[in-house]
């Protein structure tokens, strides 16, 4: 399955890359807007590969006793950071490209960022488990954890900002990549609303005792930031 995905993928890569050329040679608007909805399909699925903290994501949810419109906001600043930092990186520093990304498909600098980021937020959250009582997480912090985790830019985004920018067509490539940012929404969006409803459920299960409600909020709290701790430091450390 994972490999239909891919192939489906680099079928529609390549067909962007196509009409970009024919846009860049003279094509006109109205093929290449007719074509750029699909930029939304081709976002989705891409958010489906490995990657794209879809674990950190739900992980944070499950422990953070967020709503689903907090839930959203996560997800959606993470979309949104993920796919802007592969536009800024093309449009200000295409020459630093080569100190930044190891190889292609990765980001060696900004994923330590990132992922430092998140074990920071990680510790807080066992801190929070161990020694404070029970509270709800702020908006701010929300914000917060989308963008730490969307440091790390979309490699596909870079590549297709690359190739518009080579043709001397670089509106084509902010375009596609506006479009491709709503399709990673909503894949991250479904993630972050199932880890949302999965905790809801437990909660209504355990309406009737509050003292084990209280108590299992703390440990998947607790859980929550041990699984981010143990993630940035296998990420940064032993990779």
């Amino acid at each position: 399955m994972l490999q239909a995905i891919v192939d489906f993928q680099r079928d529609i890569y390549l067909a962007f890359a196509e009409h970009i050329k024919t846009f860049a040679n003279g094509g006109g608007w109205t093929a290449f807007l007719a074509f750029l909805p699909m930029g939304i399909v081709f976002g989705a699925v891409h958010a489906l590969t490995p990657g794209h903290s879809k674990a950190v994501l739900a992980t944070y949810l499950t422990g953070a006793s967020a709503g689903m419109t907090r839930g959203l906001t996560v997800s959606i600043a993470l979309s949104a950071t993920h796919v802007t930092m592969a536009v800024l990186i093309a449009l200000f520093s295409l020459p630093l490209v080569s100190v930044m990304l190891g190889s292609a498909g990765s980001a060696p600098l900004l994923e330590d960022v990132s992922r430092g980021l998140l074990g920071a937020i990680g510790a807080w959250m066992l801190w929070s488990a161990l020694f404070r009582p029970p509270h709800h997480h702020g908006e701010g912090e929300s914000v917060a954890v989308g963008f730490m985790a969307g440091l790390v830019p979309c490699p596909l985004t870079l590549f297709v900002m690359t190739f518009a920018m080579s043709r001397g067509v670089p509106e084509a490539g902010i375009m596609f990549a506006i479009v491709m940012m709503t399709g990673v929404a909503l894949t991250l969006s479904s993630v972050a609303l199932s880890a949302v409803l999965f905790r809801t459920r437990i909660e209504r299960l355990l309406a009737t005792q509050r003292e084990l409600l209280a108590k299992a909020s703390k440990t998947l709290e607790a859980v929550a930031g041990v699984i981010l701790v143990s993630v940035a430091i296998h990420e940064i450390f032993m990779r």
